[in-house]
């Protein structure tokens, strides 16, 4: 029976559909006005694989994912610039411009970690009228009120506000624990759903509105925008772990004000990567970017690999030799799945396909995932049937095993290949060596075997 951890109630529940085979999946996007560093893209891997999996387990799944192009501040307590407008001021370029800029960036990233992509990707700023919408219903309901800088939603009126952050974090709900206080609000927690650009500032993102001129809340726009496409209930709605606490138990508050009903049945979130021993982020500086791994010689995938070897729950330490060690076991992944990618198909081993399964149905377990498939490749099974356990799992882990491999290299890099081979065979081993390390720094690995030469590119 397939199981998810449910941040909602602190444990683990049989995944039950509100409409069988369809899945409704909402995952959090991206705040787009700077590059996602990789502790970042830990989240979106867990979300592909938690997308993959449903689907390989026969599951219809209907994936929103939204564009935060407006309206999240650099404070958590409604205060502070906009996040691109600050990007704007640092680029040169208009908020707008930026959105775009990051939002391509962030899709060519996506694309390089080999992420299905949402059936719906839909902007913040493209749905402010359905923004606007929700907010006068939870005004006619009593849940929202003026004062000075915006529209907040009243918590107090909310019995069971906090609810998905459990009892040690409510505790931590006293202003100045958790946010900065505003003395305007009637209560500490209550969070703004509309924001009045500042007088006498023109902001470049603003829209009227029946409150006056300005511009969403954080908050509100993935409520709107998964109501939207998927419902007023829905099945999962995904994020990092640091979206418990404020940004999850705001869209929780708000949506079920609104409408008298559950948003979401499960709430699953990824934990941190950490760096040092401390969270990666962008606010601390320093944060590594996919362009950062690739420049250091490791293929996005690689990184991929080494975020699937610890539960999407657990805390995963990043480091260059932890990166360069799921760089060697994907490269021999790679290469067992050249080798038998030409094999004719032979039935899978039933034992595994069904570990394989099991796995996935725990919680995502994908460490024990991958264990399962070493093991079948490690095996005496005919290679046939390797190969289709391998090409069944690949649907799931995605790390690009039977992609072609690139085999051209430069005609300078050849030309040093070749005279390494004529030192060698001249017994110049004082010069072979030499070349090798040349070779070796520019990227490329040689093997002398009885066949002769043979190279790879790191």
């Amino acid at each position: 029976m397939l199981q998810f951890f449910n941040t909602l109630r602190r444990a683990k529940e049989d995944f039950k559909p509100l409409h069988p085979p369809a899945v409704g999946l909402y995952t959090c996007g991206p705040t787009v006005y700077n590059y996602l560093h990789v502790g970042n893209y830990r989240s979106y891997i867990f979300e592909d694989v938690l997308r993959r999996s449903l689907e390989c387990l026969g599951y219809k799944v209907k994936h929103v994912m939204n564009i935060t192009d407006v309206g999240h501040l650099t404070s958590d307590s409604d205060d502070g610039e906009d996040k691109l407008e600050v990007g704007a001021a640092r680029t040169g370029k208009t908020a707008w411009e930026v959105a775009e800029f990051y939002t391509k960036a962030f899709i060519e990233d996506s694309q390089l970690l080999n992420f299905l992509a949402p059936h719906v990707l839909c902007k913040a700023t493209d749905h402010v009228s359905e923004q606007i919408e929700l907010v006068k219903r939870l005004e006619a309901k009593g849940f929202a009120y003026v004062i000075g800088d915006g529209v907040y939603c009243d918590t107090a009126k909310l019995p069971d506000y906090g609810k998905l952050m459990g009892p040690g974090y409510q505790e931590g709900l006293k202003a100045g624990a958790r946010v900065e206080a505003n003395f305007k609000k009637r209560n500490p927690n209550d969070f703004a759903l509309w924001k009045f650009s500042p007088q006498g500032k023109k902001r470049q993102m603003e829209w009227d509105s029946p409150w006056g001129r300005g511009f969403p809340g954080w908050h509100i726009e993935c409520s709107a925008m998964a109501m939207k496409y998927l419902g007023e209930t829905f099945d999962i709605h995904c994020g990092g772990v640091d979206h418990i606490p404020i940004h999850h138990t705001n869209e929780i508050a708000q949506s079920e004000a609104a409408t008298g009903k559950p948003f979401a049945k499960f709430w699953m979130h990824g934990e941190f990567l950490l760096m040092n021993n401390a969270k990666m982020a962008k606010s601390a500086g320093g944060f590594l970017t996919l362009s950062d791994l690739k420049e250091k010689g490791f293929d996005p995938l690689d990184y991929r690999y080494h975020c699937l070897t610890a539960h999407y729950r657990k805390q995963l330490d990043f480091s260059w030799e932890s990166l360069e060690s799921s760089k060697t076991a994907r490269r021999r992944l790679r290469e067992i799945a050249q080798g038998l990618k030409a094999q004719p198909a032979k039935p899978a081993c039933a034992e595994h396909e069904n570990a394989f399964r099991q796995a996935l149905e725990d919680d995502l377990n994908l460490p024990g995932a991958l264990a399962v498939v070493w093991d079948d490749l490690r095996s005496d099974l005919p290679a046939g049937s390797r190969a289709v356990m391998l090409k069944n799992a690949e649907k799931v882990l995605a790390l690009g095993l039977f992609d072609e491999i690139e085999s051209a290299i430069s005609p300078d890099l050849q030309a040093l290949i070749d005279q390494r081979e004529q030192a060698r065979r001249a017994k110049n081993f004082a010069l072979a060596d030499k070349l090798r390390e040349e070779l070796d720094a520019q990227g490329v690995l040689i093997k002398d075997t009885p066949q002769g030469v043979k190279w790879r590119k790191k």
